[in-house]
């Protein structure tokens, strides 16, 4: 499995919005400006972060994007897989309808434990546990991270 530019790019979106969650609305322009990432980009991953329930979105002078919920009620899995679709590292683990070889392949096994170690690690880890890992390494500063 490979996170696309589109996946990390999410993941640092909803990152700045945490660490500058106060409830207010921040202008997408501002977030682009912090990640160095071209906000036209940026409005094509908000969008579907938005669409998904992920963020809020205000029109207007004091608009913007928000969470809509705090940092510790999101994994990393729910926003990777709203933009990347499937984390299976194969397409068989994937299919509503597995392939005819799967009860005789000999690789699935592996494939099914590479699935449930990626799993097991973005779905127990939160925006804020990512946050506050970071805080512990840089105690310093946090202007900006990634």
């Amino acid at each position: 499995m490979k996170i696309s530019t589109k996946g990390r790019y999410a993941l640092r979106l909803m990152l700045d919005l945490s660490i500058n969650h106060t409830g207010s609305y921040i202008p997408l322009k501002t977030i682009a400006h912090r990640q160095h990432i071209s906000d036209k980009y940026l409005e094509q991953i908000i969008h579907l972060l938005s669409k998904n329930g992920l963020v809020q979105s205000a029109r207007g002078a004091m608009g913007g994007y928000r969470l809509a919920r705090t940092p510790e009620q999101y994994n990393v899995g729910e926003i990777l897989r709203i933009v990347e679709g499937s984390l299976a590292p194969v397409s068989c683990l994937d299919c509503a309808t597995p392939c005819d070889k799967i009860d005789s392949c000999i690789t699935v096994g592996l494939y099914k434990k590479i699935q449930d170690a990626i799993d097991e690690v973005v779905d127990h880890t939160t925006l804020a546990d990512m946050i506050n890992e970071y805080r512990s390494k840089h105690q310093d500063k946090l202007d900006y991270m990634l």
